[in-house]
């Protein structure tokens, strides 16, 4: 595994969870907007998305709740939860800390 990915993979709670915390949303619409607000870097598969969700809703992280539009299918769509919440401000104090910390030892 390559230092970006496991990169990626380590942040991949705390993007969720930004994501989640602006509304709710399905997997699949989850990537996507991962994607576009990342300008292409950050691409989520499946294979790391779903595992990931599961764990977060087994901690209390998010819910999940299903849900039928009205031009579709059925959809899971997760939800940010009052833990995830304080989960999210302490792992955006803690990326920020790590931040300053990587920029101070490489400049």
């Amino acid at each position: 595994m390559t230092v970006k990915d496991q990169i990626k993979k380590g942040s991949s709670e705390t993007l969720i969870l930004a994501l989640v915390a602006d509304r709710p949303m399905y997997g699949y619409e989850l990537t996507q907007e991962l994607r576009k607000r990342s300008a292409g870097y950050f691409d989520m598969k499946e294979g790391l998305l779903y595992p990931t969700l599961h764990r977060m809703q087994k901690e209390g992280l998010v819910t999940a709740e299903w849900r039928t539009p009205a031009t579709g299918r059925k959809r899971k769509y997760y939800s940010i939860t009052v833990a995830g919440t304080e989960a999210l401000g302490d792992q955006k104090a803690e990326w920020k800390a790590f931040m300053t910390q990587m920029q101070e030892m490489i400049g």
